[in-house]
This record gives structure tokens, C-alpha cells and sequence, in this order.
């Protein structure tokens, strides 16, 4: 049966999702785009030779979000907007009884710290709503947990080790920009590194742990340790596991120009007083950088995201690395977005997919290692992210 999907947020992951969407119409018969400006979802939608639908929302609101909902009888919200609105758009899902979806975890927009503890409170709302809230469908949160589960299914009967490994090798030719909101970026990779090890949190200054990994398809490039979402959850859900971490490279020049406009107070969310207004300066230096959603033309190059795992299988120690190389320019011709925005917004594409086909089904709020990994790992490469697995 053909089913109607709302899409909040226009940025380049909306981008992705619409583009998306448009070319599984057996699926999505009906796509609504909608954001607080408007003509950002009717640029999209003139990209599309299909018919989509845009509106506007105030996604900070979650009121404008139910009756926008009301308007459209949508079976599935995905949302692509900003973190500080998931608990807005869940709790519009939550009082119209729709499915929900979205890529990254909630983040108070007064604190830079994301966890997923109250969204997981919503748990029991969900279940009497009889709906589904699918949470962290993009590639890191999302494939990533879907690799883990799916290593933990087919290859091992213990996982001890896991490393995510995120490598964007893609130049878009800006001397400092940031491939999605620059406000999460910068909060992202400022904030202290944590681990997972022997069952508790390890906690190290930003940026201060590097390794130096070979990345199929890339070459060797720095690694450094940084705290990402999908860890909170895959510790919870993935038994045996000894240590747990994450690796994100990033080039010398993006950390000199980092390090400056944090020591100027450039990345600070303090707001402070200018000429009589009160400004937050990591918004003033969002304004001033490039608008990711433009950098789809000027990317050149890779990305090249996995996961390394070792464990054992009928007692015999094993390692497993599963990874997806993307290519930022082949990503631009087929949603007029980069590879960052590609990787996040086919795989939101897809686990709203696989809802609306009840290949995941239930109720609930639910992480993306929770659901049968075989029926995603097929639609990755189908719809453009293939993965290879190397065995050690």
C-alpha cells in the first residue's frame, strides 16, 4: 500500500531525504517537504521532476507541528531538522499517532550536550499511541549500529571490541566550513572525547587521543577520539562488549582554524551583549560560514565510514570490519547534495521505508541496533551506499 511521509527540515539532509523519497514512489505515493522557510523546500521540490508537496512549520513548536500533521495525514514524520526540535515534532507523532523518525539525538540548544535519555522517557507515550519513534536513522547514528547489529548476527557469539571509524576525505575548497549545521559540528568536536571501557565512561579532553588509520579507498589519515550518540545506546544493546569508541578525522588546517575562533570565544553558546543586543557568537559564526546545504557543487573526494570489530565466534577470537566508501560527487549528481548529506539522508530514507512496509514493525521508541539489521543492509545497496565486510 502506498503511504504519504512528511519531511521536516530543508537543510542538505532534507535535500537527501526528498530526493529520496521521490525516486521510491511505489513506497512514498504522497511527500510533503516542509520548514520555516518555505522557499528552501520549494528549491528542492523544483529539483524533482515528481510532485512534491511543501509548506512551512515552526519546528520549535509543537502545536504548528500537530496540525501541520492534521493537514496532511501523513503515516510517517521524518525529521530533519534541527536536534533541539525532536521532542517538539515527537510529541505532535505522539498526539496524532504517527510514526517518527529522525537522525540525531535530542541537544538542549542552552547546553552543548546530547543524550537520548529524554527521548527514550517517551517510551511508554509511544506504545499507547500504538506508533513507532525510530531514533538515529542517519549513518553515525544509524548504518553504524545497523553494522554492529549486523556483525553481532551473522559473525560473532560475543562482540568485545568495537571502534566507529568516520573519515571524510571530500575538499569543498573553503579555507573553514563545515559539512553539516556548524552549530552541532562545532559543539560536536569541542565537547570532551568519552569512551566506553570495562563498563564505565572514560572521559578525556577534546581532541586529545589520535590514531593514525588506513581507510580503504582513502589512504592513511588522523583519527581523534570524540564522543558520538549512537555509543549511549549500542553499550546498552550489545552484550559482552568490553570497550567501546569513536574516531572522527580531521584535517590540520579545520583544527587551526578551530582552535583560533575557540580561543577568540568564536565557538562559545554563551550568549553575550553587542551594542545593546544579546548575540550567541556560535550562531554569529554559523551566519558567516558557508551555508552547508550549497557545498553539494564544490565537494571533491571520499567518505569512508565503518565499523571494526573483534569478539569471538564458537570460541575463536575474530576482528570484522564493515564500511561504506561514498563518493561526494557521484552523491551530487543523484540528490544535488554532498556525501555528508547523502550518507545521513538515504539511510533516513530508508528506515522510514522500512516501516511503511512493516519489514520493521512494533511500538515504542526504539535505536536503530534493535531491528533486524538484514532487510537495511539490503537497501543500502540498493539505494546507493554499498558496503564490504573484511574478515580478519
Amino acid at each position: 500500500m502506498k503511504k504519504t511521509v512528511l519531511i521536516i527540515g530543508a537543510g542538505g539532509v532534507g535535500r537527501v531525504v526528498a530526493h529520496k523519497c521521490a525516486q521510491n514512489r511505489d513506497v512514498f505515493e504522497t511527500i510533503i517537504l516542509a520548514s520555516r522557510t518555505k522557499s528552501k523546500c520549494d528549491l528542492i521540490a523544483s529539483e524533482i521532476e515528481s510532485e512534491i508537496i511543501t509548506d512551512s512549520v515552526n519546528a520549535d513548536i509543537s502545536d504548528e507541528v500537530e496540525i501541520l500533521i492534521k493537514k496532511y495525514n501523513p503515516n510517517i514524520v521524518i525529521n530533519v531538522a534541527l536536534p533541539y526540535q525532536d521532542l517538539a515534532i515527537m510529541n505532535a507523532c505522539i498526539n496524532t499517532a504517527v510514526h517518527y523518525l529522525d537522525t540525531a539525538n535530542y541537544e538542549h540548544p542552552d547546553t552543548a550536550h546530547f543524550e537520548y535519555k529524554e527521548q527514550w522517557a517517551k517510551d511508554d507515550e509511544f506504545k499507547k499511541a500504538g506508533i513507532l519513534g525510530v531514533l538515529g536513522s542517519g549513518f553515525d547514528p544509524g548504518v553504524t549500529n545497523v553494522f554492529i547489529a549486523y556483525a553481532q548476527k551473522h559473525y560473532f557469539d560475543e562482540i568485545h571490541t568495537v571502534d566507529i571509524l568516520d573519515c571524510n576525505d571530500g575538499d569543498h575548497g573553503y579555507p573553514f566550513a563545515t559539512n553539516f549545521n556548524p552549530e552541532i559540528n562545532i559543539r560536536e568536536v569541542t565537547a570532551n572525547g568519552r569512551y566506553w571501557e570495562n563498563g564505565e565512561w572514560i572521559v578525556i579532553p577534546a581532541l586529545s587521543q589520535k590514531i593514525d588509520w588506513d581507510y580503504p579507498e582513502v589512504g592513511v589519515r588522523d583519527s581523534y577520539l570524540i564522543y558520538h550518540e549512537e555509543m549511549e545506546s549500542l553499550v546498552k544493546n550489545i552484550p559482552h562488549l568490553k570497550r567501546m569508541r569513536f574516531f572522527m578525522t580531521f584535517s590540520q588546517r579545520y583544527l587551526t582554524h578551530l582552535k583560533v575562533l575557540e580561543n577568540v570565544g568564536m565557538t562559545s553558546i554563551k550568549p553575550i551583549l553587542f551594542e545593546g543586543k544579546e548575540i550567541v557568537p556560535l550562531q554569529f559564526l554559523k551566519a558567516l560560514l558557508p551555508d552547508p546545504s550549497t557545498l553539494g557543487a564544490r565537494t571533491k573526494g571520499k567518505t569512508n565510514i565503518g565499523v571494526y570489530v573483534t569478539g569471538l565466534k564458537n570460541g575463536i577470537e575474530k576482528t570484522v570490519y564493515i564500511y561504506n566508501v561514498a563518493q561526494h560527487e557521484e552523491a551530487y549528481r543523484d540528490t544535488k547534495a554532498n556525501g555528508v548529506s547523502f550518507t545521513t539522508g538515504v539511510p533516513a530514507m530508508i528506515g522510514a521505508k522500512l516501516v511503511l512496509e512493516s519489514k520493521w514493525s512494533g511500538s515504542g521508541v526504539l535505536n536503530m541496533e534493535q531491528f533486524n539489521p538484514d532487510p537495511f543492509m539490503a537497501e543500502l545497496n540498493l539505494r546507493g551506499l554499498p558496503w564490504q565486510v573484511i574478515e580478519k
